[in-house]
């Protein structure tokens, strides 16, 4: 409806324009007090009919052209609301220096900025209101951005992801998980918004299919955002039975084959005012989104609020001015870097409505000034619901662009390297019982051993066994999986550089807890040829504890062992010493001496060959043995 009637609009006009006029004042001035009316009732149809009457009768009155690019303006037709100012403009130039904002505006909103910053600041040299003057020192500094970002393009060349995805109808918010093999969106149809999934078969996007009844339901449910593994996917809803405002955020999970009934995921992050567009952190833990709520720099913002061990989410924390403005941010894409946020915004100087935006976390917890992303990824019109694939390379958003199939629709394009998130590898396993070889679900924990935060704490498909969890290339990782009444499993990933960029795939067998079975600790640390704990260790170690306190009546050995480097004596003494470290801070953290003892075996029991680096390194290794159960 609102398509038809922008069309009536343009061929009313374009009818007073072309016919011969005659003048006669006080027809124009009846059809301009008939407008008045019809302005004021909002029936803007009826108004531009009696407005082209005006302009048809009398195409010397200035009114009716000043009320039409008004009109115009308000109702987003930019090019009707251009011509109708220039006849303003034409007529007489001092007729009213609102004509000026509102040309410029409209100039802005199509794109033609260098014309738009002319009369921006001819608007501004007049005395206005100090509000006014804010507005339009913020659309000038929009123009001098879009008129040297026009001059220097970024390297764009938009890919549409073809009809297995995109429709006559409009889709957007693509959701892609860290393996690129599933993206969630949103499409909206005449019966209102709904999620559709594709899956990516070797190179190629399936069709589309209906997500779940579950999700999709009579009312409108959106922008969302899928986690990194696929299993919890986070949206949404307005005005639904058991929201608190209009809109608010809900959350599903995948379970036993299909999607849970979703919940409101309640205060504080829901509240009376509009909550949306969540995004989350690759470890499940930090949920970004964007609302309207009291305490915020004004308009949209985008806030965050953090899990805590208790499953209770934090009360939210705006970004602050590095991020926000008096004016929306909206459509936060945090990649799985956990450092790198993209965004939409109409605050920061852009080329039009929204435009895309890109920030950095450093190293103190701070946000960078916001990089807009450029021309001509930012145009004069909306862009939004960014997201970008694990490895920083891929971005998807959508647009209305020549090629779409009929509306919105969603487009992959390479990102440039200046734009890039830190690259991010992930792990995909599957845990299984070693006696049954029967999927199980186990406690999965992935840990960066530099800094000492969970990067993934979460369980393992109780069907499948399947768990995927994202690593950013560079740092060191524990991984820990646990299951009540089998052994620990422990593994260690050290992503010095890119060329750890490729995912590793794993199948964890678990042993029960039985006579005489043994597990490594992966990841117990010592100096080279000494037998001091290093501090990562201590992570694996609380691990250890954990298991020793709910299997109480287990009692273990602790087990040094060396390569075959240096003499056996040596590597004796340094097998034994490394296993009395070990024994010493279990004791010291609570442990009962009585269930642990200790042994060095040197390089009497290797694992693997030790001709090789890799062979000597897992030889060199801490384990315990199940010695009463």
């Amino acid at each position: 409806m609102k398509y038809f009637f922008v069309l009536l609009l343009g061929s009313i006009s374009l009818l007073a324009f072309g016919q011969k006029r005659r003048i006669n004042t006080n027809l124009a001035q009846k059809a301009c007090d008939r407008a008045s009316l019809y302005i004021g009732q909002q029936a803007y149809d009826r108004a531009v009919e009696q407005l082209n009457e005006a302009v048809y009768f009398d195409s010397t009155m200035i009114t009716p052209y000043q009320q039409l690019g008004d009109i115009y303006r308000k109702l987003g037709v930019y090019s009707l609301a251009k011509k109708n100012y220039e006849k303003v403009l034409g007529l007489d130039p001092n007729f009213l220096p609102l004509t000026y904002f509102g040309i410029a505006e409209s100039e802005l909103n199509t794109g033609d900025y260098a014309k738009a910053l002319t009369h921006f600041r001819k608007y501004i040299s007049y005395p206005i209101l100090e509000a006014g003057r804010r507005l339009c020192a913020k659309y000038i500094a929009d123009c001098e951005f879009s008129v040297k970002s026009v001059a220097s393009p970024v390297p764009f060349k938009p890919l549409n992801m073809g009809a297995a995805i995109n429709t006559a109808d409009d889709e957007y918010f693509p959701s892609v998980t860290a393996d690129g093999r599933k993206m969630i969106f949103t499409r909206r149809t005449k019966e209102g918004e709904n999620f559709y999934m594709s899956v990516k078969k070797d190179s190629l996007w399936t069709k589309a299919e209906y997500l779940s009844d579950t999700l999709n339901t009579d009312y409108n449910e959106g922008a969302q955002c899928i986690s990194q593994d696929g299993v919890y996917l986070f949206f949404t809803g307005c005005n639904r039975p058991d929201g608190k405002g209009r809109c608010d955020i809900y959350l599903s999970k995948w379970e036993r084959g299909g999607w849970s009934e979703p919940f409101n995921i309640g205060e504080p992050i829901n509240t009376e005012a509009w909550e949306s567009q969540p995004s989350l952190s690759a470890n499940g833990r930090t949920l970004y989104f964007s609302s309207n709520r009291l305490g915020g720099m004004g308009g949209y913002d985008i806030w965050k609020s953090d899990l805590g061990v208790d499953g209770l989410w934090s009360i939210p924390v705006n970004l602050g001015p590095s991020i926000n403005t008096p004016y929306d941010e909206q459509a936060p894409f945090i990649h799985p870097d956990d450092q790198t946020l993209f965004f939409s915004s109409n605050g920061w100087p852009g080329l039009g409505k929204n435009d895309l935006f890109i920030s950095r976390l450093d190293s103190l917890g701070q946000w960078s000034m916001p990089i807009n992303l450029g021309y001509p990824i930012n145009t004069f019109g909306e862009e939004n619901g960014l997201s970008i694939s694990r490895d920083g390379k891929t971005a998807y958003y959508s647009a209305n662009r020549a090629d779409s199939f009929g509306k919105l629709d969603i487009y992959s394009f390479d990102l440039t390297e200046p734009f890039r998130p830190k690259p991010v590898t992930y792990v995909k396993g599957v845990i299984v019982d070693q006696d049954t070889q029967k999927p199980l679900e186990a406690k999965i924990q992935i840990t960066d051993l530099g800094t000492g935060k969970s990067v993934f704490d979460d369980l393992s498909d109780s069907e499948s066994g399947d768990f995927l969890a994202t690593m950013r290339i560079g740092g060191a990782f524990s991984l820990a999986i646990s299951k009540e009444g089998h052994l620990l499993y422990s593994e260690n990933f050290r992503l010095k550089d890119e060329k750890f960029s490729e995912p590793f795939s794993i199948t964890v067998t678990l042993q029960k807890i039985e006579l005489g079975r043994k597990a490594v600790l992966n990841n117990i640390f010592f100096e080279s040829n000494k037998y001091n704990l290093l501090p990562e260790s201590k992570i694996e170690l609380g691990e250890l504890i954990t298991f020793l306190t709910e299997n109480s009546h287990v009692e273990i050995e602790i087990q040094g062992h060396t390569d075959n480097i240096g003499s056996d004596g040596a590597n004796q003494l340094l097998s034994e010493n490394r296993a009395k470290s070990v024994y010493d801070y279990l004791i010291l953290n609570g442990i009962n001496s009585s269930k642990l003892s200790y042994k060095g075996y040197g390089a009497s029991y290797p694992i693997s060959d030790n001709t090789t680096e890799e062979g000597r390194r897992m030889n060199r290794r801490t384990e315990f043995k199940i010695t009463k159960k």
